[in-house]
């Protein structure tokens, strides 16, 4: 009876799995079964910020008298978040995966693919000690003899990313005027890669920063501080990078992939450094800058200038300070953050109420004014004002300086809209 029932049963799973195949299963409407099992991927090293709705503005004084930043209402779709700022290691990460492109480019290192196309053969190891493989990568590298150091060195100028993006928004608003998925509506750019170093010694005149300029990036020691001398266009083509080698992974694994890593609207970014605590000037909640063991919650310019007061007389490791509610590091002071948005005073009189973005492509020619983005949170160099949640500042997209980085976000509609988190937060 066991033998049989055994028998039967698996006859019954054939014809079930057979039936699914079919279209309509016999005439009845059951959906589409090939998609049934789906799990959000949980990103490394970020944190989920739910939907919700917050009191956007200012929650203090406005010492400066601007009015930009008045009080409104904004619902925001969940999102993931860095857990902290992109460190010099994470970005490290990327600068020798261009080095590693554009080498492998040089030598011809390709895998020919079945649609006629090529790509690179990352599975192929670079012998870079190899005589013959240095002649062939010679155009990347400072000669000893032109080197200010004596020594053959790699140009760091010579490492571009190469990006090709669909402008989905522009394609959305134009699709009358041209194919939907048009090749017109790709964005190119080539911008470099690695970070401007020298930032620590332009900026401050009769300073002796030269220690921490030659150093910052590359040493060791400074593999958790926060990246700096990143301007807009390096920070998006961090984002673009991430993505594609975030997709091809999953893709090798035939697994789906949700939206794309980008830099945060400043709407997301004040509505997580918030933590749920609306309208609280810091995001530990206020309205003090020290706890009460009389510890500064933050790493900026304290008292009349005291910059070690607080523990740190530059940047500090990303992952110092306590978090907020929402899990987020250092979502005020150490570095100010680059957002997607583009500086307008009057902007919050402007933008619609649930998931706001004002972005701004300003053309090569078009006004200086016209290029400003928004930072925000304050940093190592800023007094406590500019580390309210509610404080705008801009800069300059195509500027780097030492104490502006960024982390990024990336989007799940799905899990998003029913406020359910993919994890918890820790």
């Amino acid at each position: 009876m066991k033998r049989t029932s055994l028998k039967v049963s698996a006859l019954a799973l054939l014809a079930l799995f057979a039936s699914c195949g079919k279209r309509g299963s016999n005439g009845q409407l059951i959906g589409d079964q090939t998609r049934l099992m789906y799990k959000a991927p949980l990103p490394i090293g970020m944190v989920y910020v739910p939907s919700g709705t917050f009191k956007m503005g200012a929650s203090d004084e406005d010492v400066r008298g601007r009015n930009d930043a008045t009080i409104h209402t904004i619902q925001i779709v969940g999102f993931w978040m860095d857990g902290t700022e992109i460190s010099n290691q994470e970005y490290r990460q990327f600068t020798n995966w261009v080095k590693d492109s554009m080498a492998r480019t040089l030598l011809q290192y390709v895998k020919d693919l079945p649609d006629g196309t090529t790509r690179l053969d990352w599975n192929k190891r670079i012998n870079w000690r190899d005589a013959d493989v240095q002649d062939q990568l010679a155009s990347m590298y400072t000669p000893a003899d032109q080197s200010g150091w004596g020594v053959k060195l790699l140009n760091a100028s010579t490492l571009v990313y190469h990006s090709e993006t669909f402008d989905f928004g522009n394609a959305s608003r134009n699709r009358s005027l041209k194919g939907y998925n048009d090749k017109a509506f790709v964005v190119k750019q080539d911008v470099p890669a690695y970070p401007d170093t020298t930032v620590w010694v332009r900026q401050y005149s009769y300073s002796y920063n030269e220690p921490i300029a030659r150093q910052y990036f590359w040493f060791q020691g400074f593999n958790t501080y926060p990246v700096v001398g990143v301007n807009f266009y390096q920070c998006n083509a961090f984002c673009d990078w991430r993505t594609n080698v975030w997709r091809s992974e999953r893709d090798k694994a035939r697994m789906y992939t949700e939206g794309r890593f980008r830099l945060p609207t400043e709407e997301e970014w004040e509505y997580a450094a918030r933590g749920g605590r609306n309208e609280a000037p810091y995001p530990w909640g206020g309205p003090y800058i020290i706890n009460k063991k009389g510890c500064y919650l933050a790493n900026f310019k304290p008292q009349r200038g005291n910059y070690s007061a607080d523990g740190g007389l530059y940047t500090v490791p990303v992952d110092k300070y306590a978090a907020n509610d929402f899990g987020l590091k250092n979502m005020s002071g150490n570095v100010s953050e680059w957002t997607s948005s583009a500086y307008f005073g009057g902007s919050y009189n402007q933008v619609a109420d649930i998931n706001p973005e004002l972005g701004f492509s300003a053309k090569d020619n078009a006004a200086v004014y016209l290029t400003r983005k928004v930072v925000r949170g304050g940093s190592w160099r800023d007094v406590a004002y500019y580390l309210q949640v509610g404080t705008r500042d801009y800069e300059y997209a195509d500027t780097a300086k030492p104490y502006i980085g960024f982390r990024t976000v990336i989007t799940y509609p799905a899990p998003a809209l029913s406020n359910r988190r993919p994890m918890r937060n820790k």
